[in-house]
């Protein structure tokens, strides 16, 4: 038996692989680690204050906050499936087995598909919002929020395990460093020694889909919202509309440009800009999430107010 590999007769089957992290430059190991840290650390604590916020404040108990806490959710936990793996690459040899890798990639598909659907119901709820207000409280009930949360999560799910049963039947014989910082789906490609066609149809299926639908859906929602706000008289309305809109816009942007322009592309793309397009939607992303929609938000200033003054001033 030789180090990270299983012989079984002929066939050598990979047990772990070695992951080379986001440089190989031994200058910029010692900065970026503190670099990730410390966003790793604003990350946790905004996504972890947001999702606390709203629990504890009545008044955000509403569909829009809703989707909110469960962005904020969602963050918070494949940025803890990202990050601390990533952080440990920066300061020593970066070892993960392969039932560990295979985990890490169910978390990391299942996590982002779920931010996927959660950024579309929230275009659909401001959609019910600014469109349909009289019937904003039956089109968005609690009942309707928990479906489409249940959605949201099986969705994630099937598409997690789609790529987890495709991948087991790869088979790697030889080569186990991964030029990368996770367990992605085109890095391991690269190591296979059987035919990845199938897995790559796939991949091709299961992100177009997840990308296709979310974002006809949000075309969808935003022309008749536009439409809808060119249509207030009002130039206070048509500005109190639009910035309902604009935070969600910036976070629709940041997650399904960078995802598509990660997935959609051939695998024989540069592994750099697979590293640089990856950074932007697993870790800035729920970085800047809760800054997005909390700066000019006044229920969250509000609720940030209420909660401090409660624990600075109990009664």
């Amino acid at each position: 038996m030789t180090k990270g590999k299983l012989v079984l007769g002929n066939v050598s089957s990979v047990k772990e692989f070695i992951l080379l992290g986001l440089t190989q430059q031994p200058e910029l190991q010692l900065p970026l680690f503190f670099l990730f840290l410390e966003i790793y650390v604003v990350s946790m604590v905004g996504n972890l204050g947001l999702t606390v916020l709203i629990v504890v404040n009545p008044h955000l108990h509403t569909p829009m906050y809703y989707f909110l806490f469960n962005l904020s959710f969602t963050g918070l936990c494949y940025s803890s499936v990202i990050i601390p793996r990533m952080l440990v690459g920066f300061v020593k040899h970066n070892t993960i087995s392969y039932a560990e890798c295979l985990t890490q990639l169910f978390f990391f598909a299942f996590f982002v598909i779920d931010e996927c659907y959660i950024l579309t119901a929230m275009a659909y709820d401001r959609y019910a919002a600014i469109c349909k207000p009289l019937l904003y409280q039956v089109t968005m009930s609690h009942q309707v929020c928990l479906w489409m949360t249940m959605g949201v999560y099986m969705m994630g799910f099937a598409g997690a395990m789609s790529h987890i049963v495709c991948m087991l039947r790869l088979t790697f014989c030889d080569g186990n460093i991964i030029n990368n910082y996770i367990c992605d789906v085109h890095p391991l490609f690269k190591l296979s020694c059987t035919s990845t066609s199938i897995n790559e149809l796939v991949v091709f299926i299961v992100v177009g889909v997840n990308i296709t639908v979310p974002s006809l859906t949000l075309i969808v929602s935003y022309t008749l919202i536009l439409s809808n706000i060119l249509g207030i008289r009002s130039a206070e309305g048509r500005s109190k509309a639009f910035s309902t809109c604009a935070s969600h816009v910036i976070s629709v942007s940041l997650f399904f440009g960078a995802a598509a322009f990660m997935y959609l592309k051939p695998s024989s793309a540069s592994v750099d800009e697979d590293k640089v397009s990856t950074i932007f939607y697993t870790i800035l992303g729920p970085l800047l999430n809760p800054f997005i929609y909390s700066i000019r938000n006044k229920d969250v200033h509000i609720a940030m107010r209420r909660t401090l003054k409660k624990k600075i001033l109990p009664k």
